[in-house]
Formats: C-alpha cells, structure tokens, sequence
C-alpha cells in the first residue's frame, strides 16, 4: 500500500467515510496502516468490520482491543476512536451489531448510513469539481473522474479547465457518466457529492480543477508524498539492443515515461544531461518495478539501474535518508539471522511478539537504503515462508554506511554461445543463471560467487577433443539447474557498477562498462583514488 499511497491519497478525496475489514483472528495487517492513516489524517469516520466469524480461531475481542490500539497509535481524534463496529461472515452474507451474526448483511448497511455523513456540498454554488482519475473511452476519448465539490454540470454544459499552472482553458462537458455498481451510465447531469465522470477533454491532467467559466476557482490539488527511491531509465546500450523490443529509442522511451505521469500521481521524471537517460522517482522498489513491469510487456526495451534512496539536507545542514517502518512475521527458529540481518542494515527494534502459533512478530525502523535488495536475502534466511511490510516512517539523519550484497558476479569474458565445459568451469565457483546454449556477450552477468570480487570467466569455452574422445563427451557434463530470477529479485541483486537490460522477452543484468580490460582499469582508478583520498 505505501508504494501506491498516489492512489490512494487520490480516492481519499472523494470518499466521505470508510469501512476498515479486520480479519477475526489475524487482527489489523502491518499494510492496513498506511491507509488507516491517510483516511485518519482527512478527518473520515472509520467502521470497523470484523470479518470471517466463520474461523474457529477468531478472537473478535482481542482482535477489537488490538485495532482500537492502531487507532490510538495513529493519532485518531476522539470521535474517530469512538468507532462503530459490525461483525459479518462476508462470504455468507451475514452481519451483525454482536457476533451473533443476523441472516443477511443489513445490520452493515443500516451502520453505513447512520454513522458516515452525507457530503456537506451547496448545489446552488458555482460548479466545481477536482479532477481525481482519469480514464479512457475508445468513443468518447480521455475521462476526467472526480467528486462535484459544489453546484452542478450538465451535458454540454461550458466548463472552464484551471491547469495545474493556473491557466484557465475553455472547454465543453461533452459527455456525463455516474457509477452504478462497477456500470458506468450516462446521464444529463451530475449534481455535487456524486462522483462523475466528463468525457472529451482532451489534455486534461490529474490535479486540476473544472468549474464555472463565470467564476473560476481553483480546489486545493492532491496532497501527495513525496518519492523516496530513484533509478535511471536508459536507452539499452548492450551488443543485443533492438533484437527483442518493439520501442527502443530515446524518443519513444521519454513520450512513454512522461504519459505515465498523468496517471501515475506519486511518480516523479527528470531529465539528465545525458538525452538517453531519465531519473525516474517512484514510493519504492515495488512501484518502480510495476513501471518496468508494465513497459516490458507494451514492448518497450531499455536499461535500469539500481535502485538508490533519495537523500535530503536538514534546515541545520545535515543529510537526511528516508527511513521504513517495517513488520516482519517468521517463524521463531528463523528470527535470529532475521534480527542480525536487520541490525547491519542499521535497523532499530521497536517490538517484538511471540505469537501462540510459534511465530514471531518484528517491528523495526530501518533507512530505506538498507531495503535495497534485502526482500530476496530475507526469503532466503526464512525459507519462503517470511512475511514482511514496509510503511514510510519519515526523514532521519544519515545513518552512515550500510553493507549491501556479501556476493560478487560472474561475469561472461567474451561473446558467444554458452557451453556445458565452460559453464561447469564457472559453476564450481559459484551459482550460474544461465544453462548451456545461451546467447552472452562480454560484459554481461551469468552467475554469483561468494568472493570479494567479481570473476570474470570464459562461459563460451569450448572442450578440445582429440581422435581419442568423442564429440559427445562435452555433452555427459552435469550441470545444476541455474538460478532464474523475477524482475523484483534481478533489481534487488543489482551492484552498483550493474545494469538490468529489460525486454519484452528478457532480462539480463550487466556491467556498466562491458569491455574487461576497460572496467579492470577503472576499477583501479577508483581503488586508488580511494587510497589516497
């Protein structure tokens, strides 16, 4: 949820009131907070509702205690502590003001209406409304979806577009639609309080304000967190550029990030002084890699790099990094590598519960930096069977340096086709990503080892037969299955000298600089200079 806080920031603002569902034995999940918290801080009335009575381990009353704490810990003012509970079996369609559940859902429905206000709007004031969504009509073109804040519009209706620039622009309400269930319908108006969608606006952006020509007021814009994680998108530069994408230019790559803009609120791009390069900002690893995610399969083909915190200067002059409310659930005979894990990564504790179930709860604060590639070495200490959630804490002071991977790559020395002997050389060094009859070039990442340094080695090497050995002989060698890696895991596994070439069939990780003997001098350069300084 903190990675798509745009999101859900955007839906606060045409909500009135809220349902908060809370499992009966499980109690508030770590990413329920996020989104109790920003519907706490917009002032809404929450009801609780305590769902699967069915499950013979509920516990309603300490499931009750425990969400009346997140509350408290969440700064909820008096009224909103002073919650409404209702108690159901959703997938029975049972509710009820006890846990002994009426034979239908209208006890949920008669609290809905008591308990969450009617919009406080004025129909007779000048229309207004904050454009919160948009959509896409394949008649009627781009749909600004929004709440009507006051007043009224009609079909066809004149309406003044307030640009998030303070530029007012004519324009028309084409076509009107209101929601019935997941429906769209059109209608002739839409009055204030009712969420409405306006179609045939073109150019119209997330954050803007359509009202009255006569009187143009703008509404306050989407309050929207900052980004605390950067990475650069890049032109793909690797010997294998254009071979599997559908776009690959610079020019397609900055139309396509720039478009993502208008949707994607919490979303931040820049230029660099590079054309081929663009630092993309995002809420975290995971908002980032749906973006990559989602651009691969539309065929695009371009490079990324690893993912880095970003860094602010106090008002004394200090650095501040983002810092990550994380809860972690594992098993108890795992907590230990977790806790010392997490203790080099510079995390705080701040709670730990032993669960009936032999498990254990973590609650720490840990500097975004130390995320960076944690998730895959924390599913590797806890067998698959770890949880963990992150929710944004703030900006702190610069922790100081964190060790990130305590593994170095192997790296293809020359361009080639990928063979059993060679790889068996590779793989008794470490572990390989690729099996035999793989397409590599010089530069690029095939395997891990556990040493100081990257391994540069000949992947393509083929077995020099004499008259006395069969042809068949390179065939017999055993190999281990290579590790494959999602895209989540290749961004986490990133060095800082490393790349992940992304296309719509591939992802390959790579040196920076591929040339051997070149990235061999610089890294002594950089040694030196280390040295000295």
């Amino acid at each position: 949820h903190a990675d798509f806080g745009g999101e859900v920031e955007r839906v606060m603002n045409m909500v009135d009131g809220v349902l908060l569902l809370v499992d009966a034995a499980e109690g508030p999940m770590p990413q329920t907070r996020f989104v109790l918290k920003k519907a706490l801080e917009m002032g809404h009335q929450a009801i609780v509702v305590i769902n699967k009575m069915d499950r013979r381990d509920a516990e309603p009353d300490r499931v009750l205690n425990d969400t009346f704490d997140l509350f408290i810990e969440l700064g909820a003012s008096e009224s909103q502590a002073n919650f409404p509970v209702v108690y159901t079996n959703a997938i029975a369609q049972q509710a009820g003001l006890t846990p002994a559940l009426s034979p239908d859902l209208q006890p949920l429905f008669e609290a809905i209406l008591q308990h969450i206000p009617c919009p406080e709007v004025d129909l007779d004031a000048p229309f207004q409304m904050l454009v919160t969504n948009l959509g896409y009509d394949e008649y009627r073109g781009v749909t600004a979806i929004g709440r009507i804040s006051a007043g009224k519009v009609t079909n066809g209706q004149p309406i003044a577009r307030i640009t998030l620039q303070g530029e007012i622009l004519a324009e028309r309400a084409r076509y009107l639609f209101v929601f019935q269930g997941l429906e769209k319908v059109e209608v002739d108006e839409v009055l204030a309080g009712d969420i409405g969608v306006i179609a045939g606006l073109e150019g119209v952006e997330i954050g803007e304000t359509l009202a009255d020509p006569d009187q143009p007021v703008a509404l306050p814009p989407i309050r929207v967190e900052e980004p605390t994680v950067r990475m650069t998108f890049g032109v793909n530069t690797s010997p294998f550029a254009g071979k599997e994408g559908k776009w690959s230019t610079s020019r397609k790559l900055r139309e396509r990030l720039f478009a993502e803009l208008r949707n994607n609120v919490a979303l931040r791009v820049e230029e660099t002084e590079n054309a081929d390069t663009f630092l993309v900002s995002g809420r975290g690893e995971l908002h980032l890699a749906i973006l990559i995610e989602t651009m691969r399969r539309e065929g695009y083909e371009f490079q990324v790099s690893r993912p880095e915190a970003i860094l602010k200067e106090g008002e004394g002059g200090e650095i501040l990094e983002p810092y990550e409310e994380v809860h972690i659930e594992t098993s108890a005979d795992t907590v230990g590598a977790v806790v010392e894990m997490l203790g080099a990564r510079k995390g705080q504790m701040l709670n730990l519960v032993n669960n009936p179930d032999n498990t254990v709860t973590l609650v720490y604060l840990v500097p975004t930096r130390g995320l960076l590639g944690f998730r895959y070495q924390f599913l590797t200490a806890t067998r698959g069977m770890g949880v963990m959630h992150t929710l944004f804490h703030g900006y702190a002071p610069f922790a100081g340096p964190i060790p990130t991977r305590n593994s170095s790559s192997i790296v293809a020395w020359e361009a080639g086709t990928t063979t059993n002997y060679g790889l068996k050389n590779a793989e008794e060094r470490g572990i390989l990503f690729y099996g035999p009859g793989v397409e590599v070039y010089e530069g690029m990442v095939v395997g891990e080892t556990l040493r100081s340094s990257d391994l540069v080695v000949n992947v393509c090497k083929k077995k020099h037969l004499t008259n006395m050995r069969s042809s068949n002989k390179d065939i017999e060698v055993r190999l281990t299955t290579p590790r494959t890696m999602s895209l989540d895991e290749a961004i986490e596994y990133l060095a800082e000298d490393e790349l992940l070439e992304v296309t719509p069939k591939s992802f390959r990780i790579r040196k920076k600089i591929l040339d051997t003997e070149e990235r061999g001098k610089q890294t002594k350069r950089a040694k030196e200079l280390y040295e000295v300084g």
